[in-house]
């Protein structure tokens, strides 16, 4: 009996398995990363990143407390930016962790 259905691509097989952990699209979080100055400012941006994405929560980290006060005040309008980057619904919360910088060995 032969199977006449063509491969899968290796990209959607990996989207499908993505969707089913909960995962955004491959493209969500280097878009969010690509953009991340247009959407926190270029004063966040340059003490926050984004890190992972899963399930509609963004992890954002940031370098001190007082930037994730700041992240935490502005939720709502980097919600909006991000939707409008990556889409509705694909980051619907933040989740903040404070990490500051690694430094050098000495």
């Amino acid at each position: 009996m032969s199977d006449d259905r063509e491969p899968a691509r290796l990209r959607d097989t990996l989207a499908a398995v993505g969707a089913d952990l909960g995962l955004p699209a491959p493209d969500a979080v280097g878009a969010l990363a690509q953009r991340w100055a247009e959407l926190v400012g270029a004063d966040l941006a340059a003490h926050s990143r984004p890190g992972a994405l899963r399930d509609g929560v963004l992890t954002v980290l940031v370098g001190a407390p007082p930037w994730a006060t700041q992240l935490r005040y502005r939720e709502t309008e980097v919600l909006e930016h991000a939707a409008t980057a990556v889409g509705e619904g694909v980051v619907r919360t933040l989740r903040i962790r404070v990490e500051p910088p690694s430094e050098p060995p000495p």
